[in-house]
């Protein structure tokens, strides 16, 4: 029994002994358990902590580190502190330092995601890395509005978001920024091309069209505006037509009716040529007419009888409208050679004064500014004594000094006396005025001028005289403009020597006699003709002053030298490069055309 309870209570001894042996792995477990994760978040919060020093330190911002540690982090923090000493924090803050892949800095700069867009190379020191992510960070905030960084720094602090995600983000706005502003650019750049498109379509729209308030609006744009004259006309016509059918089957109600729709349709449109210059009464009298004319069909039309009648009133409109044509030519010309009756013998009393003036009362004062080549020189050939006047005086009328034109007036023996009587009565202001006979000039003879021998021939002057010839002014009035006598005077060619009859100017303005000026001409001196004679005005319309109106294409030469369709140019107005008129040889040319000629 004794030895029973020996061996029971060294039994219970050895175990005792041995459970006090087994306690200490486990409390060292224990111990390792709890404090891993503390080394680890104290380790993580003195890295953070550095990171946010070093931050505070570059950017000047105190307290970003503490606004940027989870939450988490400083709870584990306020525990772990009172349990160990500045020491031991300093060493587990430097061994993890060195844990190297095993360190979850590493894992998170090495397992980001591909859409992800690393800011700067990657350094072994973590202060430096810090520091690299705050600068660029710093960048992009200064390029970013104030309130706008706030407001990320804000939402970043609450969501623990590292400076290098806040500084993409950043990044990834300012390039998301620039996109917008380029597309933006991109549409101002079109609607600026949309908008000159428009400009240039616009251009073409006449906006001078009168009676319009607006060209963009269809309903102000009737492009019949005479719709309803032409529809009335067309009811007369046929009114007549039927008329005259009633009168031929004897059917006089309806002649009557007829009749009486006729006249009222006259009497309401009566002289208008557009539907607003109708009487207010015309729509009624339209209607009446058509019910008239839906009669006068019922019981009185026939194909044949009605086209016959119709052929007979169109014959006889054409009749009409040569006849009124060649009157209105022949009226146009008439008038514009002739004189009022008070002052048909002007002429005659300027030429009786001009011969009972003694010599030296007969000449114009300032002869010396005549050859003058610095003043304006103007050349004025012409018959008519009132037309010169007007186109000098409104000249001089318009002319800021007067003093430095100079008027080259050339006339016939027959008007040579009132010419120069007359600007000795109404002198000009101070402008120099010469007048010259053209009867005068001994050079200018049948040897040397084409067109004087083409004008003393008997086919030229049938051709300008007799009512016989085929072609005269009887058969028509096609070319009575240019079948005037007028044409016979040589005052209408001697333009064609104007170097000749002013051998010593440089420059000269041809003027015809029935133009009146209205600006200032002195400009025109100084415009560069680039080499060229003549400065001229273009008058070219639809067919008129084309060359086929002037020259007979017919003619080899002249259709192997010229456009018919190509423009002429007024001969009223003209500047003379006299100089290079000589150089060139225009009068040569000219005499080669006239030579050409045949009579």
């Amino acid at each position: 029994m004794a030895l029973r309870r020996g061996l029971s209570s060294s039994g219970v001894n050895k175990n005792r002994s041995g459970g006090g042996g087994s306690r200490l792995p486990i409390i060292l477990v224990i111990f390792f358990c709890v404090l891993s994760p503390l080394i680890f978040f104290v380790g993580r919060g003195l890295i953070i902590t550095s990171a946010s020093i070093d931050q505070n330190n570059n950017n000047n911002a105190v307290g970003s580190g503490k606004q940027q540690l989870d939450w988490r982090e400083r709870l584990a923090l306020q525990h772990v502190k009172p349990l160990f000493s500045k020491e031991v924090i300093d060493v587990i803050a430097s061994s993890t330092a060195d844990l190297g892949p095993l360190s979850l800095d590493s894992f998170r700069k090495n397992k980001l995601s591909a859409s992800w867009k690393v800011i700067g190379g990657e350094t072994p020191v973590d202060n430096k890395a810090a520091s690299e992510t705050n600068q660029t960070a710093t960048v992009v905030k200064q390029e970013a509005s104030k309130g706008k960084v706030d407001n990320i720094s804000e939402d970043n602090a609450r969501s623990g978001d590292t400076p290098a995600k806040l500084a993409r983000r950043q990044l990834r706005e300012k390039r998301r920024e620039k996109r917008v502003a380029e597309l933006l650019q991109q549409d101002d750049e079109a609607t600026a091309r949309l908008e000159n498109a428009a400009i240039e379509r616009s251009k073409l729209v006449d906006g001078a069209v009168l009676g319009k308030y607006s060209i963009w609006r269809k309903e102000m744009d009737n492009e019949n505006s005479d719709s309803t004259v032409r529809l009335m006309r067309d009811q007369m016509i046929m009114a007549r037509v039927y008329l005259s059918i009633a009168k031929m089957k004897n059917k006089r109600d309806l002649l009557q009716e007829l009749q009486t729709r006729l006249k009222e349709s006259q009497r309401s449109l009566g002289e208008s040529s557009a539907d607003s210059d109708l009487h207010p009464s015309a729509p009624g009298k339209l209607k009446a007419m058509g019910q008239v004319l839906s009669k006068a069909r019922e019981q009185l039309y026939d194909c044949k009888l009605v086209t016959g009648k119709l052929r007979a009133m169109l014959q006889t409109a054409d009749e009409q409208v040569r006849t009124l044509k060649k009157q209105s030519t022949f009226l146009s010309q008439l008038a514009a050679k002739t004189v009022p009756n008070g002052i048909h013998c002007l002429s005659m009393r300027l030429t009786i004064d001009y011969y009972l003036l003694p010599l030296e009362k007969r000449k114009f004062p300032r002869s010396e500014n005549l050859e003058n080549p610095n003043l304006y020189h103007y050349a004025l050939f012409s018959d008519n004594v009132l037309a010169a006047s007007v186109v000098v005086n409104s000249t001089i009328m318009n002319a800021k000094d007067s003093s430095k034109h100079v008027f080259h007036l050339v006339t016939d023996k027959l008007n040579f006396g009132a010419m120069n009587m007359w600007f000795l009565l109404n002198p000009p202001g101070k402008a120099t005025i010469h007048v010259e006979n053209v009867d005068e000039f001994k050079w200018l003879n049948s040897s040397y001028c084409p067109v004087l021998r083409q004008l003393e021939s008997a086919a030229m002057k049938e051709y300008y005289f007799k009512a016989n010839h085929p072609t005269s002014l009887s058969s028509g009035s096609s070319n009575l403009k240019y079948r005037n006598p007028k044409y016979l005077s040589m005052l209408n060619h001697l333009r064609f020597y104007l170097p000749q009859v002013y051998p010593k100017l440089d420059k000269i303005l041809f003027l015809d006699d029935d133009i009146v000026v209205q600006k200032d001409l002195t400009k025109l001196w100084s415009v560069d003709l680039n080499g060229k004679v003549n400065g001229a005005v273009e008058t070219c319309g639809e067919s008129f002053h084309r060359f086929d109106k002037y020259l007979n294409f017919s003619n080899p030469h002249i259709a192997r030298h010229f456009d018919p369709n190509a423009c002429g140019w007024a001969y009223g107005m003209n500047i003379f490069d006299l100089k290079v008129w000589k150089k060139k040889d225009i009068t040569g040319i000219y005499h080669k055309w006239q030579n050409m000629v045949r009579c």
